[in-house]
């Protein structure tokens, strides 16, 4: 008999999903890689017009406000991203730490994590090289300077590792107790949007609000920003084995799906069926 949403066993988390063939690992990799360009795209351009030297910029009053509206932006740019037709097909993942999580949870393929790393890492180039294309020198100039994410003056490595990590932590967490939730699970994608607006708002004015280490490494290259980029992309990534040791000690539930859409794949379909 199904069950919905049923307590995992050690051995559901542990039990690697069927891996797919190659060429579909290749089509979601080049999703992957499609998507965090439009992400990186869309982050450069929003921070090009809403803190750059530009008319809108200058209708707003002050950083708080700036970032706020970056926030939103962003927050409902991610969230049509996991919900188009390449988001449904890939996950629509567009962060290591998304993947490396979904992979720990025993719902990804582990041989396409280092597969949806290089995608997303490459998307990033990309899409703040499509941005420099589109919108020419403006986007290099400070304070935009390619959107790279620099910590509040005083901040350590150690700093910046430890709250980005654990606000990367509490997004999986969340997200790991919705995706076990069949009803709630279709509603990831705006969780997951508004997370991240609530970080980009929130600690924009102390780490950045990265969480995502494909959100600053295509910028950081661009601008020569590298004094923090290893906590940039490492802190995500710890943050994310964090939760999944949280969710199996306190959590007890399968998530069903590593698609941040919400929808199952045939297996975790059967699994929830009435």
């Amino acid at each position: 008999m199904a069950v919905r949403g049923r307590p995992a066993s050690s051995g559901d988390q542990d039990r690697a999903p069927p891996l797919p063939p190659l060429s579909e690992r290749l089509r979601n990799g080049g999703y992957e890689a499609v998507l965090t360009t439009a992400l990186l795209f869309g982050v450069a351009t929003a921070v090009r017009w809403v803190i750059g030297a530009s008319p809108v910029s200058r209708a707003i009053p002050g950083i708080h406000l700036e970032l706020l509206l970056v926030g939103v932006l962003v927050g409902l740019l991610l969230a049509g991203l996991i919900l188009s037709p390449l988001g449904h097909a890939s996950g629509g993942h567009l962060n290591p730490a998304i993947s490396l999580a979904m992979w720990r949870l025993g719902v990804f393929p582990g041989r396409s994590v280092l597969l949806y790393w290089a995608a997303q890492l490459t998307g990033s180039l990309l899409g703040v090289l499509l941005a420099r294309t589109v919108w020419g020198p403006s986007v290099a100039m400070p304070p935009v300077s390619y959107a790279a994410l620099r910590p509040a003056r005083g901040w350590s490595n150690g700093m910046v590792f430890g709250v980005e990590g654990a606000s990367m932590a509490a997004i999986i967490v969340l997200v790991g107790v919705f995706l076990s939730v069949q009803r709630l699970a279709p509603r990831v994608p705006w969780l997951v949007g508004g997370l991240i607006g609530a970080a980009i708002a929130g600690l924009g004015t102390v780490t950045g609000g990265c969480v995502n280490p494909a959100r600053q490494f295509g910028p950081a290259v661009f601008a020569g920003q590298f004094g923090f980029l290893t906590a940039y992309l490492v802190a995500p990534l710890a943050g994310a084995v964090v939760a999944v040791w949280l969710l199996g000690r306190f959590h007890h539930r399968k998530v069903l799906t590593p698609r941040l859409c919400g929808h199952p794949s045939a297996d975790a379909a059967r699994d929830v069926a009435p």
